[in-house]
């Protein structure tokens, strides 16, 4: 098994409000890339500021990033980590088949939602500024259906689901593992190997789902994810390309 990767720092803490804060205020401290977890959070979020519930013995970390990319190039490394998130699944339990990626930052297991992913910038002014990369994992217990959007995707935790327990710790040293040869894949090549292999795990390819923007919703088949991350919807009337949005199945 490989070790640490090399040029990652490690910062392990007992309990913070948010890794993502946390990462961000660290980084005029620590030589970026550097990975940080936390046994508990008092002050989660998710996407668009919803709460993210933490159990004891959930995972939550952030990965903190120097880049000189536009922010569209970096947001594409949700595609990164979803990739990463799947690999590090498959070396602590198996199951392959089991998981799936769910556009644009979620993975699913057995079809409900384990692992969600959230990137913040701390640039100021149009400067570019540290990327942080919040993952948090079901690994033990997932919050009840009343705590999700109604026809959102449902929760399930890893144990729950496949009846291995694996600690916080031992998963950020898989999913590091896993992250560091995606990122170089990334940064060398860029987002076309990448968006191939995501697209050939994702969830509902070629199958009817719903997207919900901030000012409508859209029906249509799955078709693609463009070289920009889109989502690709084929309507009655269109392609559309969608940068943005919930998705409901």
């Amino acid at each position: 098994m490989m070790a640490w990767p090399d040029g990652y720092g490690r910062v392990i803490l007992q309990q913070v409000g948010s890794t993502l804060d946390e990462a961000v205020r660290l980084a005029a401290e620590e030589p970026a890339p550097f990975w940080v977890l936390a046994h508990r959070q008092t002050a989660a979020r998710g996407r668009r500021g919803r709460p993210w519930a933490m159990p004891v013995g959930n995972f939550a970390a952030t990965l903190v990033l120097r880049h000189d990319q536009t922010p569209g190039v970096a947001a594409l490394r949700s595609f990164v980590m979803s990739l990463a998130l799947r690999q590090a699944f498959v070396e602590v339990c198996g199951r392959a088949e089991a998981f799936a990626l769910k556009w644009p930052n979620d993975v699913l297991l057995r079809g409900g939602k384990v692992a969600g992913i959230l990137l913040e910038s701390a640039g100021q002014g149009g400067a570019v500024g540290p990327l942080a990369i919040g993952v948090g994992v079901n690994l033990v217990a997932a919050p009840g259906a009343d705590a999700v959007e109604q026809g959102a995707v449902q929760p399930v935790s890893l144990r729950g689901e496949t009846g291995v327990t694996v600690g916080a710790e031992a998963f950020l040293d898989a999913l590091a593992r896993a992250y560091a040869p995606l990122e170089q894949q990334f940064t060398t090549h860029g987002f076309g190997p990448i968006r191939a292999a995501w697209l050939q795990h994702a969830a509902r390819l070629g199958e009817t789902i719903v997207a919900r923007t901030g000012r409508e919703e859209i029906t249509g088949t799955f078709e693609d994810v463009d070289g920009d991350g889109n989502l690709l919807l084929r309507t009655p009337k269109e392609m559309r390309a969608i940068a943005a949005a919930d998705v409901f199945f």
